[in-house]
């Protein structure tokens, strides 16, 4: 099958009956509702590109697995070229839709189950990485949309999931049978999961002796009996449901959230890609984190640069560009934005070969990356709001702009230099979207628990950053084990 066009996305979602509810009530036509179309859009745009020949190479790429061409969110990544093709591709998408995309998820649990159930099958015997190779043959045959989901409720963080008073608070197998398993439980917080034709479940954590029902990995339709879609809320959603778009600001596309609730939901054998491996669930996980942590690098400095292009546009408006203090924090700004995507190329370039065939990016980079990404965005947000002006949160509305009779008032008020009220009102919606306001996942929030927390990423930090090499160079250079001979 051709690639999908964005339009031909849109409506295969017409074909998925999943279950979704949204303000406590059940939404039958999801893909056409005004709180959730933005971010299918979102998605559409992934499809879009795909097509434009500029992008192409980018976008798509030839598959190992059935030699056709299929798009770059399916595919798996060959070499440390094909990385970083995919942190260019999430910062070009990051400006054309300035928010989340939402395929990033799925393309990087695609990439670390593969190796992963390489590896199971080399000490085990078992079947999983055919089982896989085949399911995403036919995802990359269909041109599907995968929902990577990682993120379990937790509970209490102080108990193993085995250890927890409520068995579910972690999606695990509750009954084997000859044809497959059921599982049961929920992921949280899961990106693009209603816009998506699959789900690729993954452990959320390292699995120890006893967890061996919490150690599962397994592909299932989104529209699958038994589950349950719970959309997340997002500040300022109902302004969707308003006439109008400038009070939504970014009103063409935005991100989506979701609580997945699993309820005894089945799954055949032939989508059974680790079941009560414990050993191995360390592994899916690093390696979905490293892939996800350096995807950071792509798609938040492209978000960004929208933020910096609204910004500079504001102080073209407000009449201060040329103010040296101003050039200072553009500037700051950019700085900022170019940091990211280098940590996240650099990523890419310094990335092994798995066992599997695919590439891997080096870890500690990874970590660095998404590191920063908790700390920039929110310099990033800061400045934007202080160039923006205080008008940024007293913005009127676009029913008082359009009042016939209060309207005129708005216009003589909220002009700026060289731009209208309209103009400045639709700039200043636009940073109040993505700093704070309906852009979901904020920027600033998903910059910090995306992909994990900031503690995740100090602890892969440390076991990464090989600390007795740099205690050795430091004792050498200091005379206290012996110093490096030249002569040698």
């Amino acid at each position: 099958m051709a690639l999908k066009t964005a339009q031909q996305y849109i409506d295969s979602l017409r074909k998925v009956k999943s279950d979704v509810w949204l303000f406590g009530e059940k939404i039958d036509n999801f893909v056409d509702h005004p709180v959730i179309r933005p971010s299918i859009n979102a998605i559409a745009m992934t499809y879009k590109v795909a097509h434009e020949p500029e992008w192409e190479d980018l976008a798509t790429t030839t598959s190992n697995l059935t030699g056709e061409k299929v798009s770059r969110f399916s595919a798996l990544f060959m070499s440390c070229d094909d990385m970083v093709k995919k942190v260019k591709l999430q910062r070009m998408l990051g400006q054309r839709t300035g928010c989340c995309f939402q395929r990033c998820v799925g393309m990087d649990a695609i990439n670390a189950v593969y190796s992963t159930t390489f590896e199971i099958d080399e000490k085990h015997g078992t079947k999983y990485h055919e089982r896989f190779k085949e399911w995403l043959k036919y995802i990359q045959q269909n041109d599907l949309c995968v929902q990577g989901a990682m993120t379990d409720v937790k509970g209490d963080r102080g108990l193993r999931p085995h250890e927890q008073e409520d068995p579910d608070l972690f999606v695990h197998v509750v009954e084997k049978r000859d044809d497959g398993i059921v599982i049961r439980g929920a992921k949280a917080h899961q990106t693009g999961s209603v816009n998506s034709h699959e789900m690729l479940i993954m452990p959320t954590l390292t699995m120890r002796e006893g967890d061996e029902d919490y150690a599962v990995c397994c592909a299932l339709p989104s529209d699958s009996k038994g589950v349950h879609f719970i959309y997340g809320r997002q500040s300022c959603d109902k302004r969707k449901l308003e006439e109008g778009d400038i009070d939504v600001g970014n009103a063409m596309f935005g991100g989506q959230e979701a609580l997945t609730v699993l309820d005894d939901v089945f799954v055949p054998w032939d989508r059974v890609f680790m079941c009560g491996e414990v050993e191995f669930s360390n592994p899916v996980v690093e390696r979905f984190a490293g892939n996800h942590r350096q995807s950071y690098g792509g798609c938040k400095p492209g978000i960004g640069d929208v933020l910096i292009g609204a910004t500079s546009a504001m102080t073209d408006y407000n009449g201060v560009a040329k103010a040296s203090h101003v050039r200072d924090k553009i500037a700051e700004m950019n700085h900022l934005v170019e940091t990211l995507h280098a940590c996240g190329l650099a990523a890419c370039t310094q990335g092994s070969k798995t066992k599997a065939g695919n590439y891997q990016p080096d870890i500690l980079m990874a970590n660095v990356c998404k590191m920063n990404v908790t700390r920039f965005p929110y310099e990033l947000s800061r400045l934007a709001e202080d160039l923006a002006g205080g008008a940024l949160v007293t913005i009127p509305s676009e029913c008082d702009l359009r009042n016939p009779e209060i309207g005129k008032y708005v216009q003589k008020y909220f002009k700026a230099k060289d731009v209208g009220a309209e103009e400045r009102m639709r700039m200043l919606s636009l940073i109040n979207n993505m700093t704070f306001g309906l852009n979901a996942p904020s920027y600033r929030t998903e910059s910090m628990h995306g992909a994990g927390s900031p503690q995740a990423m100090k602890v892969m930090i440390e076991r990464q950053s090989n600390m007795e090499t740099k205690k050795k160079a430091a004792r050498k250079l200091a005379g206290i084990d012996p110093r490096e001979n030249l002569e040698d």
